[in-house]
């Protein structure tokens, strides 16, 4: 049930970024879809296999990423329309806000520990998001999936 919770918390949060980033209609339902797969990704590795979040969200991003190619592939849309709001579940906002809230109360040593694990959880997802943009050119995707492309 929890699982079920989180795959649609986290597919209107894609969903619903997706509608204010105004892109077609027709990228609505399978870029929700891709970023809740990614987040479904990070919640099970953390939850059931308690790994911790920075690994978890590197993963999650990897996930998305292989996903977002295939999609903008089957869909012929750019493969932005379904990372950027792919990767609203997984970016640290509240990790963020609460070392934000920690240096306004002068803990400065809790403060910076925060600020640290934030950064790496957001560069996790950059270099997930990096590593699966290289593994979709190098093992070119197009010819796995057999999508068959206008050519002019």
């Amino acid at each position: 049930m929890t699982i079920l919770f989180t795959f649609i918390c986290s597919f209107s949060a894609s969903y619903f970024f997706n509608v204010i980033y105004d892109s077609p209609r027709r990228i609505f339902i399978p870029a929700g879809f891709a970023g809740a797969s990614g987040y479904l990704v990070y919640f099970i590795l953390h939850e059931y296999l308690n790994m911790d979040s920075i690994y978890c969200s590197l993963l999650g991003s990897l996930t998305l990423g292989l996903l977002s190619h295939i999609m903008s592939r089957v869909f012929k849309a750019p493969v932005v329309l379904f990372m950027i709001p792919g990767i609203i579940p997984l970016v640290p906002g509240s990790i963020a806000f609460r070392a934000t809230q920690q240096l306004v109360t002068l803990n400065f040593a809790e403060a910076s520990d925060t600020f640290i694990r934030a950064i790496l959880i957001a560069g996790s997802i950059a270099l997930g998001l990096l590593i699966s943009d290289q593994l979709s050119k190098s093992l070119n995707i197009s010819h796995l999936w057999k999508v068959k492309r206008n050519r002019l």
